[in-house]
């Protein structure tokens, strides 16, 4: 795929993403819960997790931040939704070692779906951590 096709797509799902969230909310039947905030740039999100049998069964967040860290959030929604704890671990590493530029799987790439795109920002290490931050949140909750 070409440059500017990548980059295009790339604006497309981000803004998509960002305008128009997927798991936005709260879940009051939470089993797991917490806030991060990114100090950086003022980012925060609220993770909401429902775990039933090892399984994520469902996921909200709430918060406010950048375009970048809303859309990774949504992103992270679809990708989570439906993982056994270990394969949402798993996952996450995953996703975090996109964003800083190193290589993953093909097959890790495909389950990350539309986040994949985020492995973009490695070449904007100011833009990491916004699109880290639901993730971390994530992994805290599932530790």
């Amino acid at each position: 795929m070409g440059l500017s096709k990548l980059n295009y797509l790339y604006r497309t799902l981000v803004l998509e993403h960002a305008s128009h969230p997927h798991h936005q909310g709260t879940l009051l039947d939470a089993t797991a819960r917490t806030t991060l905030h990114n100090p950086t740039c003022g980012d925060t999100i609220n993770l909401t997790v429902k775990i039933d049998d090892d399984k994520i069964s469902d996921l909200k967040f709430t918060g406010s931040g950048c375009t970048i860290s809303q859309a990774s959030a949504s992103m992270m929604g679809d990708v989570l939704i439906g993982k056994s704890v270990s394969d949402a671990r798993q996952l996450i590493q995953a996703f975090s070692n996109l964003i800083i530029g190193q290589k993953i799987s093909p097959q890790s790439q495909k389950q990350l779906q539309d986040a994949a795109i985020l492995g973009s920002v490695a070449q904007f290490p100011a833009r990491v951590k916004c699109a880290a931050l639901a993730w971390h949140a994530a992994q805290e909750l599932l530790e």
